[in-house]
């Protein structure tokens, strides 16, 4: 797919972040900065907490002298908070107590931030350490099953037994995805003044309102005594969707000095203070008929938790829908460990569990010679199969036929080793996708002045995915003005509430209010959007409906793999993913949100993993130099489309969320093409093949 390049389809902020006029959180001026200081220990208490020398104006905060925070409820939550958002549980600096290596245990201030850095760099910090857990070292008898969070954290469907039983072939299989971390552009950062008994926050979040709503709350304060920025947010991929302890750490040290204090994450800090996507250990197991048709799967995970909070990766979600099956059985579980708490990234859930089934039904394939696209359209579900209820729009079909012509997959031998290009085996593998819909609910205003200028107003956020260029787009077209019309006001809690930019959610979500603000308005104006003799103003609400239908994104993507014979290295040589969305809203966005998705899916793949150390409960890797990424020359021409398709169940515009859409199955498409280029089969992620090919 050629990314469209129509004017009305540009990014209206391409000009400002091309130039750096566009601001960020720490864009401003401060009079004070603030450096974290961050445990070297993964679980103990502090002893002692000194610097080694005088720092004339530098103030040292600890949780000897920091304010108290709070309170929380026994769940963690903010007590009579309104908003569930600091799931991190932990206030920071109120206890001399240790529970993972990078918590944040004390806080340096000064007028300069290199004298700030210095600073912190000569506190020193005794611990009484306490023998830690990590992932590596859990026992998988102190797994627990999960709590219901997003979905219920286990599904049971038909006699799975009895449809074992009654199968010809069964195939049983173990898989693990490696935890990986977010490492947006822009580390988080905040800055925090105060007026008075207000308070401003310029910080780099995901969810204005959600901020809001926590500070005020440990603070204090009413949440209209708390006003929160974010003009532009530099990635977050939900590494900023949650309330994380910088914040609270920034708005206390503003309150303390009397100025206004920067706080901004070092990248080594990120890895340890806003989650992580945690590892995960899979089980799934297939039984078919010899004519491939499923009569059961079980898919179980485990994912690695803090042992202070719980985060649960729902790795079995898809599972539950993507196949026709008499039995289908999930469970979801956690593992504790002495590490700081996971947190969704992007493609959470689905972009983990994929890897899992989707390796396992070519496996599946093979074992009964049926070629895997062949084996999913046998499969196909043509209703949900656990909540049996009809989709609310499914053209998956239509994706495996176009992503198979594309990508040329008729021509594809079966058997392995069939295809070799120079020093390189060429293998083609393929997987089926599948994304959970999420809409929340939204709040937009809008107005037409006399002279027909319209300003769009909405307490949202933009984190790269093109809602400042979306909105006013979809506001144009309802009125059939022009949309240099448009000026759109965001990034502030001053205007109308909204909750957060996860879940690929926005352009549905607030697309929906509004295209529902807009028609208010033509109404207002007698049908039609002719200036008015006075400024006409409306704001609407759009609320998610309860519906009779299974409301999912689909899509199937085909990958090419040249695994180097001699050095094992592996590298992707083309993609082609084809996916089932609803209305495409703005075909330029949606494209850059699609290939930046699969080049997540290559880096998950081949690349990204954030080890611990065994013995000190570290992340090993807290840089570029050793969490790799893919870059230009891992990334060959991507190939995406959608198929044709309009939604009228899962909003008001006829779309569904896919900015988390073209990660997931990827994964499973590489080790699948790894296969079919080796003939090994790989259940870990990221792929081996080096270790793989030298072993066998």
């Amino acid at each position: 797919m050629t990314a469209p390049t129509a004017d009305r389809y540009t990014r209206t902020d391409a000009r400002e972040k091309l130039t750096g006029a566009a601001r960020f959180a720490t864009d401003r001026p401060a009079s004070t900065h603030a450096v974290l200081v961050n445990s070297t220990v993964a679980r103990g208490r502090i002893t002692r907490i000194t610097l080694d020398r005088d720092f004339p104006g530098v103030r040292l905060l600890t949780h000897e002298n920091a304010p108290r925070l709070g309170p929380l409820d026994e769940g963690g939550q903010i007590a009579e908070g309104k908003v569930a958002v600091y799931v991190q549980r932990l206030l920071p600096l109120q206890d001399d107590r240790v529970h993972y290596e990078g918590q944040p245990v004390a806080v340096v201030l000064a007028d300069r931030l290199d004298l700030a850095r210095e600073a912190a760099a000569a506190v020193r910090i005794d611990y009484a350490t306490e023998p830690s857990v990590v992932p590596a070292d859990a026992d998988p008898a102190d797994a627990r099953p999960a709590r219901d969070w997003l979905v219920p954290s286990s599904s049971d469907t038909g006699d799975i037994d009895t449809a074992v039983a009654a199968a010809d072939l069964v195939l049983s299989r173990d898989f693990t995805t490696a935890a990986r971390h977010h490492s947006p552009i822009e580390p988080a950062a905040t800055v925090a003044s105060w007026d008075g008994s207000a308070l401003t926050l310029h910080d780099a979040t995901q969810s204005l309102f959600a901020v809001r709503a926590t500070v005020a709350a440990v603070l204090g304060l009413p949440e209209d005594a708390v006003r929160v920025v974010a003009e532009h947010v530099g990635g977050g991929f939900g590494a900023k969707g949650y309330v994380w302890p910088h914040v609270l750490i920034a708005a206390v040290a503003a309150r303390l000095v009397g100025g206004t204090v920067s706080l901004a994450l070092t990248r080594a800090q990120s890895f340890t203070a806003h989650g992580y996507q945690p590892g995960t250990r899979q089980h799934v197991l297939l039984a078919a008929r010899a004519d491939g048709t499923l009569t059961a799967v079980r898919h179980h995970s485990v994912n690695t938790t803090a042992r202070y909070a719980e985060y649960p990766e729902f790795s079995t979600v898809g599972t539950r829908t993507l196949y026709a099956a008499d039995a289908i059985e999930t469970r979801t579980s956690v593992l504790p460990a002495d590490l700081n708490l996971p947190t969704p990234m992007r493609a959470p859930h689905e972009g983990t569990g994929m890897f899992a089934l989707e390796s396992a039904m070519d496996e599946l394939a093979y074992a009964l010679d049926i070629d895997p696209l062949e084996l999913r359209l046998r499969n196909y579900a043509e209703e949900d199969p656990t909540e049996k209820r009809p989709f609310s729009s499914k053209e998956l079909r239509a994706c495996y036929e176009e992503g198979a012509r594309r990508f040329g997959w008729q021509s594809r031998p079966m058997r392995p080793r069939s295809l070799r290009d120079g020093d390189e085996l060429v293998g083609q593998g393929m997987a089926s996708v599948i994304l959970h819909s999420v809409r929340l609910p939204a709040t937009a205003r809008i107005s037409m002045d006399p002279d027909g200028h319209v300003t769009l107003s909405a307490g949202t956020q933009e984190i790269g995915g093109g809602t400042r260029t979306i909105m006013p787009q979809i506001a144009a077209e309802t009125l059939g003005i022009d949309r240099d019309l448009v000026t759109f006001k965001m990034g502030d809690t001053a205007l109308p509430a909204n909750l957060y930019s996860v879940g690929s959610s926005t352009a549905n979500s607030l697309g929906s209010a509004v295209r529902a603000a807009a028609l208010a308005l033509l109404e207002r104006l007698g049908g039609d959007a002719r200036p008015p003799a006075e400024t006409v103003t409306v704001t609407e609400t759009w609320l998610p409906r309860p519906s009779d239908h299974s409301v999912h994104s689909f899509g199937a993507v085909f990958v090419e793999v040249g695994v180097d014979a001699d050095l094992g290295t592996t590298r992707v040589r083309r993609l082609t993913g084809v996916y089932s969305a609803g209305r495409v809203i703005n075909p330029l966005t949606a494209h850059s949100q699609l290939t930046g998705g699969a080049v997540w899916g290559i880096g998950q793949a081949l690349l990204e993993e954030s080890a611990v150390d065994p013995v000190l409960g570290r992340f090993v890797h807290k840089n570029f130099a050793g969490y790799l990424l893919p870059v230009n020359a891992d990334v060959p021409d991507l190939d995406v489309s959608f198929v044709d398709e309009y939604d009228p169940h899962a909003g008001a515009l006829g779309g569904r969320g896919i900015g988390e859409l073209a990660p997931i199955g990827v994964g499973a498409a590489v080790a699948n093409a790894v296969h079919h280029a080796t003939g090994l089969r790989l259940r870990d992620l990221p792929l081996r093949t080096v270790e793989a090919l030298t072993a066998d």
